[in-house]
């Protein structure tokens, strides 16, 4: 009698998976799958729609009739606009420049173990907690002629003294920058102390031991190590100016006329109370184009540093 070898399959062998095993397997995915969807169509899939938007004449309501890059020429012929970026030029760079090295200069000052650094932090955190809106209105009756610091200095006796950014067409896109440099700030100063915290000591007190000065240590030595800070504060920095928009709204409106006015507000008053959607969605594609432009370098730099 001949017998035959079965070699037998160990997976159909194997008991079957208990439901408490199925719904293990499956449970990280079914809770992640909302998140997922709405991250796609809330996100990516109103970025695409804005695109679209943008290369039609849509008006109060969507249209679909396709006009090519129309909307961005009358865009980049549109006084307003060209305003706006202006503005935007001025309000972004002096806000990251003076917000980063005022974060410095604090996290610096944080760093020498003074007393009290725990209510001292908490102080120069606070403005972070407050809304824009709230900062905004704030500053808006400080800066107020009428109200403010000018009112109270002509109350102290300095008659001669004039301080009218608020209502000078000229100047009113610098209280922008005071507002966003004083809640932000803060907020820089707290990503480069605990930078500063992360270096090792005895490089500081290798350093010292050598001769070097405080000053030449920190701007030789310490600052060099704190360059992926740098690019985050760049970048947080830079996209707050991209989005101001609440802050605008409460501060100046984009007033006087529109003279500190910048791209958020001139796509929200297109949208949504002129009635030109097509033209909106441009100018949004355009700071999407804006925000791209710094992030994407930034981007290219880590996995470039990740990959050497």
């Amino acid at each position: 009698m001949e017998h035959v070898l079965t070699v037998r399959d160990p997976q159909k062998t194997s008991a079957p998976k208990s439901f408490a095993d199925r719904l293990q397997h499956w449970l990280p995915k079914i809770v992640l799958a909302p998140t997922m969807v709405v991250t796609v169509v809330c996100i990516y899939g109103f970025i695409f729609w804005t695109a679209a938007l943008s290369m039609t004449n849509s008006r109060f309501l969507p249209s679909f009739k396709f006009v090519g890059w129309e909307q961005y020429s009358k865009l980049m012929d549109n006084d307003r606009w060209i305003t706006s970026i202006t503005n935007l030029g001025i309000f972004g760079f002096l806000f990251m420049l003076i917000a980063i090295l005022l974060g410095v200069g604090l996290a610096i000052f944080l760093d020498q173990n003074i007393r009290q650094e725990g209510a001292i932090r908490t102080i120069y955190l606070y403005p972070m907690a407050l809304s824009f809106i709230v900062t905004g209105t704030a500053w808006k009756w400080i800066l107020n002629p009428g109200l403010g610091i000018e009112k109270l200095m002509h109350d102290w006796g300095f008659i001669n003294f004039k301080f009218d950014w608020l209502v000078n067409s000229e100047m009113s896109v610098y209280t922008l920058v005071i507002a966003a440099v004083w809640q932000s700030s803060g907020f820089v100063m707290a990503m480069f102390l605990a930078g500063l915290r992360g270096i090792d000591s005895s490089i500081i007190k290798a350093a010292q031991i050598d001769g070097a000065n405080l000053p030449s240590i920190y701007l030789k030595i310490v600052l060099p190590c704190l360059r992926p800070v740098f690019f985050s504060a760049v970048i947080i920095t830079s996209h707050i100016a991209i989005k101001s928009f609440d802050l605008v709204t409460a501060m100046t409106s984009g007033g006087p006329g529109y003279s500190s006015d910048l791209p958020a507000l001139f796509m929200y008053a297109h949208s949504f109370t002129r009635g030109q959607i097509g033209l909106g969605a441009a100018s949004a594609m355009m700071m999407l184009a804006g925000i791209l432009a710094i992030l994407v370098p930034y981007l290219y730099s880590e996995l470039r540093e990740k990959k050497s």
